[in-house]
């Protein structure tokens, strides 16, 4: 009787830990967040994505807007279109000019804004952007974003978060900034990484694919020998017969 109901016991404080697991992920999800497509590494170029989520039940997001950051502004923002989407750059000139490349820049983008579109509830949507030069004097960048709904509500996710604190109700999207790629922050190493990359796998499926070609003509070779065996001695019991 008492391991019986030790055994309950443990069942239902399993289904409570459980619960709350899945309570824990589903309210990280509904956050805005940004996320790079590979590394964003310190003086370089990345494409990130802001995820947006549709946390209400009885509406629809129907637009989205991102800020960049003042203190590290980012010279070159390309956004990718995302299908039923409209996107708008917004840039602002610049109190101290940048130099990229040897080239001075005098403004740089400071609000992306996606409209037209929408994020049914239960669902959410990307948005890539090719950004850079990334700064090399941070760890991170931080990106205010405003999500409006259909019914005029808009939510702000502008609080930055404190090391050794709780995460705040609404958090900015943090873009979390890697070590400064080997050779600096040429633009073509990352066209030549790619080649690299893709004349590996080209490499291994060939051999992959000649391997594959070499064990079948294996079998092929082992089933043909045992029927010439299977065929000789049933030739040579025909025979004796």
């Amino acid at each position: 009787m008492n391991a019986a109901r030790s055994r309950t016991r443990l069942a239902v404080v399993g289904s409570v830990a459980a619960g709350s697991v899945l309570l824990l992920s589903g309210t990280a999800f509904a956050h805005v967040t940004v996320q790079p497509e590979g590394a964003a590494a310190k003086g370089g170029y990345a494409v990130v994505d802001f995820k947006v989520p549709n946390e209400r039940d009885n509406a629809k997001t129907v637009k989205v807007e991102v800020n960049f950051p003042a203190d590290h502004p980012l010279a070159s923002v390309m956004p990718q279109p995302v299908p039923g989407w409209n996107v708008e750059v917004t840039k602002s000139k610049l109190d101290k000019p940048l130099t990229v490349h040897g080239k001075q820049i005098n403004e740089a983008v400071t609000k992306v804004t996606w409209s037209g579109g929408t994020i049914e509830a239960g669902q959410f949507q990307k948005f890539p952007l090719s950004i850079g030069s990334l700064p090399s004097d941070t760890d991170q960048l931080v990106f205010k974003a405003l999500q409006t709904y259909d019914n005029n509500e808009v939510v702000r996710w502008i609080q930055e978060a404190q090391k050794g604190q709780p995460e705040p109700a609404n958090p900015a999207p943090t873009l979390k900034l890697t070590a400064a790629a080997a050779g600096g922050d040429d633009d073509d190493a990352a066209p030549a990484a790619n080649a690299s990359a893709t004349g590996k796998k080209t490499e291994a499926a060939s051999s992959s694919d000649t391997d594959t070609t070499a064990r079948v003509l294996g079998v092929v070779g082992i089933v043909v020998g045992i029927a010439g065996v299977a065929f000789g001695v049933f030739a040579g019991r025909r025979r004796s017969a």
